[in-house]
């Protein structure tokens, strides 16, 4: 168990006015089985004259807000404190083999499986194609658990592929962070989730943060000085479980989820439609901190 305060600061400086923006972030972290939320603040500049919250379809909390005075910076800093649970220990070896999956989910009756089917297809940023697949059977050899398999993929490209932030940007497709073996997390997310969609396999996007500050002697993760992403994957006996294939791991204490999705499309932490501006530059500044959470 571990208790952060998270601070998430995004600025964007225009050369000239907005006159008018319309925005939705995805900045409130989750409460679920692998952690609690207990409070979450957010402040914009200028003030919005229109703001609300809603619950998105895939149960993520969603800000939006509306600015109508002309401006030439616009910031956000979302600051939220919680704590996260060790994660649960899994067997993996346990897990149904991969090939049984698809079939399994596709005729059971069960809410859990049915709601795990449209991560089996493409999406805005996901592709399902051969060349996929193969990079996934060198992991998924007939008969392996499914979540064995999906650990071995993550230690792969955490071992084979190289972190590095200039090499792509959100559009990047991933038939190139295959060919190439460079990234970021996102990359290596939605390459990832490609590998096992076609192979039949659900498999969603997820949205967070990581410890900016690890304690002594504990390594600083890859992709912990701003918002990062990882995968989930679905087992029909055992439910969802988180992999970072960024760093090669099952997602740990250290890890806070703010969206779930199919891919980044869902789970932008921030985006909307303005009038005006011009060009812009982007600032983004994310600390999460251990701090002990003090309960009345």
């Amino acid at each position: 168990m571990a208790d952060y305060r998270v601070i998430h600061k995004t600025k964007y400086v225009y050369d000239d006015f907005v006159s008018y923006c319309h925005n939705m972030a995805h900045m409130y972290p989750l409460t679920s089985r692998h952690q609690d939320c207990f409070r979450t603040h957010v402040t914009v500049n200028p003030k919005p004259i229109v703001s609300s919250f809603r619950r998105d379809y895939f149960g993520n909390q969603v800000f939006l807000f509306s600015v109508e005075d002309p401006h030439k910076a616009l910031e956000v800093t979302v600051e939220s404190t919680i704590r996260t649970h060790a994660s649960m220990g899994y067997d993996h070896s346990r897990s149904t083999a991969w090939e049984l999956i698809s079939n399994m989910i596709n005729e059971s009756g069960l809410e859990q499986d049915i709601s795990a089917l449209e991560y089996l297809h493409p999406s805005p940023y996901i592709k399902i194609k051969p060349e996929f697949g193969e990079y996934g059977r060198q992991f998924f050899t007939p008969g392996k658990p499914v979540f064995l398999g999906a650990l071995e993929m993550s230690e792969s490209i955490f071992k084979n592929f190289k972190y590095d932030v200039k090499a792509t940007t959100i559009n990047t497709p991933p038939e190139q962070v295959l060919a190439e073996r460079k990234g970021v997390c996102q990359d290596f997310s939605h390459l990832a989730i490609s590998s096992l969609r076609s192979l039949g396999i659900p498999a969603r996007y997820v949205s967070g943060y990581l410890e900016t500050q690890p304690p002594p002697g504990v390594p600083k993760l890859q992709g912990s000085d701003a918002t990062h992403a990882w995968i989930s994957v679905y087992c029909p006996d055992m439910g969802w479980q988180d992999f970072d294939p960024t760093n090669g791991k099952l997602i740990t204490e250290e890890y806070i989820i703010t969206a779930i999705g199919r891919d980044y499309s869902d789970v932008s932490p921030l985006k909307g439609i303005l009038f005006g501006g011009g060009k812009h530059k982007l600032v983004v500044e994310v600390d999460v901190l251990r701090e002990a959470i003090l309960e009345k």
